[in-house]
């Protein structure tokens, strides 16, 4: 009786056990969605949404990632660099546009492989901004070959940028094509109008998978402000003038805090955008140890020129390199040079320097003095008390006093006297057939 209890027991724990351990047959497929909502102006703080998104979706082994866009467009770059996110992905991307995907939002949602559009949705209108034929070339490229690589009509694309161009029955030439949420399902630029995600997750069997959301975070807000090209110059106008000035105060240190945290804010925000990788922070470091080298062991100018190399290539590398680096690099030099030029003028006048500087010296006028007046001594003899070779030790009035000779060897307990003396110098030479100290050499 008691063997079967326990056998009965045993198999009860055994069943237990592989219930627990043994994989459920639907585990495996119950992979997230993860879910992006785009609102508003494409930045750079919209890029570093989509590249973490797309980081979790990858961790997590996500099956699909759904974008919600409603943007009137903004940055090219920022739009570029969510493109080729997205475009790169294995996964299966998903854009709802749930008003309108505008401009630089057109070529974002033209990277997914899949399109749904809310009723009254609009997609298009990408002329760029300003309209020269570099940029519309440029652009208009760059929305045909995004179109091409997902397997949708490259003229409908180029028409959105290129006004010039039309397209048959939708708009003639002279006016940019937008696209409305019927017009957009009959060209093949979107699966599908759904006016709720439920729907949109429905019609590709995401139904029932959970979702995971990612929405701007303080990072992303913070990363987008920083990276705006205006802040960004002013960030470099700061920390170019607190060179300068740690430069010109020999290192209060005030400037040196200041200039830190500029080059912090502005590397930090660019480094959370993807901009800004280990190369531009340890050229911008390696500047800095080359300069500060040469401001320690001056020398030829070498390590200070190398350093301001590193540290301009590094911004340059930073801000993305062509004509646009090299603007914003140089709208910074001036500022920070006209600001620089400012505090030279009126800062010495002003409250706050009288604050901060002692303005009282110790003068010889007022009583002060550096040291000893070694020219008490000039024309005094006195008895050398060490070798002379030519610097030793001599005692004249009883005092000892650092001296040397005027080149020559001179032995202990020889007679001296001085014939010059220069701040804390002073030269002796022995006195021929002298063997002591009478009273008129004394005066």
């Amino acid at each position: 009786m008691r063997i079967k209890r326990f056998l009965r027991f045993f198999s009860l724990v055994s069943l237990w056990l592989a219930l627990l351990f043994l994989p459920y047959p639907g585990y495996a497929e119950q992979r997230p969605v993860i879910v992006i909502q785009i609102k508003g102006e494409i930045d750079a703080g919209q890029a570093a949404l989509v590249q973490r998104a797309y980081h979790e979706a990858k961790d997590r082994n996500a099956q699909a990632v759904l974008m919600e866009i409603d943007t009137f467009g903004g940055a090219v770059d920022a739009a570029v660099q969510i493109r080729d996110v997205v475009i790169d992905s294995p996964l299966e991307t998903i854009v709802y546009i749930k008003n309108r995907a505008w401009s630089a939002g057109a070529l974002i949602s033209l990277s997914h492989k899949h399109i749904a559009i809310a009723p009254g949705g609009s997609i298009g209108a990408a002329e760029p901004i300003p309209t020269t034929e570099k940029t519309v070339a440029a652009l208009k490229a760059e929305f045909a070959a995004t179109a091409s690589k997902t397997g949708r009509n490259a003229q409908v694309a180029e028409a959105m940028v290129d006004k010039s161009l039309g397209y048959p029955g939708y708009v003639e030439p002279g006016k940019i094509l937008a696209l409305t949420d019927y017009q957009a399902k009959e060209v093949g630029y979107a699966d599908l109008i759904a006016s709720e995600r439920a729907t949109v997750l429905a019609h590709y069997s995401l139904g029932d998978v959970p979702v995971i959301e990612h929405v701007l975070g303080w990072q992303e807000r913070a990363a987008g402000l920083l990276s705006n090209p205006t802040v960004k110059s002013l960030l470099l106008s700061v920390l170019f003038l607190a060179v300068m000035t740690e430069i010109k105060t020999a290192g209060m240190g005030v400037a040196a805090i200041v200039g830190l945290v500029a080059a912090g804010l502005f590397f930090g925000s660019q480094w959370i955008t993807g901009l800004a990788g280990w190369l531009e922070i340890l050229l911008f470091l390696l500047g800095i140890v080359f300069v500060l080298f040469e401001l320690y062991t001056p020398g030829l100018g070498l390590f200070g020129i190398t350093g301001v190399g590193c540290i301009l290539v590094s911004l340059f590398l930073t801000l993305g390199g062509g004509l646009g680096a090299l603007n914003i690099l140089a709208v910074s030099i001036i500022i920070s040079l006209l600001l620089f030029l400012l505090i030279l003028r009126f800062l010495p006048s002003s409250r706050l320097w009288a604050k901060m500087v002692l303005k009282e010296s110790e003068d010889t006028q007022s009583g002060y003095v550096s040291g000893i007046d070694y020219s008490i001594y000039l024309g005094r003899t006195g008895k050398a008390l060490t070798l002379l070779r030519p610097a030793g030790t001599v005692e004249i009035d009883g005092v000892q006093l650092d001296v040397i000779s005027g080149g020559q060897f001179i032995n202990p307990g020889s007679i001296v006297k001085v014939v010059d003396v220069s701040a804390n110098r002073i030269v002796v030479k022995p006195l021929p057939h002298t063997n002591t100290i009478n009273e008129e050499e004394q005066n």
